[in-house]
């Protein structure tokens, strides 16, 4: 993953089966768009649970709302080729625990 850290990334979210769930986000660089996969659970821990004032939660709660979500993946940019190159929910999962370690 180092060598595409620094790229603009599309993160792309089909929350249930329905088209209308369909949402995309997109970051300067891989960091922030794996800081907005942890966001969008802690908004969805925070909807779920709206008198809670702090929630707490690991990575394995993280990974469950991952693979419960329909459609959960990203496109980051490769500048040497100027496109796109996608990866699926696995990807997302492995980089969003080495981004929470370092």
């Amino acid at each position: 993953m180092a060598a595409d850290r620094r790229c603009h990334t599309i993160l792309l979210v089909q929350f249930d089966d329905s088209k209308d769930a369909r949402t995309y986000m997109d970051y300067p660089a891989v960091p922030e768009a794996l800081d907005g996969v942890c966001q969008l659970y802690e908004q969805s821990l925070k909807a779920s649970n709206p008198s809670l004032r702090q929630t707490t939660y690991d990575v394995t709660d993280l990974f469950s709302f991952i693979d419960s979500v329909a459609d959960f993946s990203c496109l980051v940019e490769n500048p040497k080729t100027q496109a796109y190159v996608p990866h699926n929910r696995e990807w997302i999962k492995a980089n969003v625990l080495q981004h929470l370690k370092s």
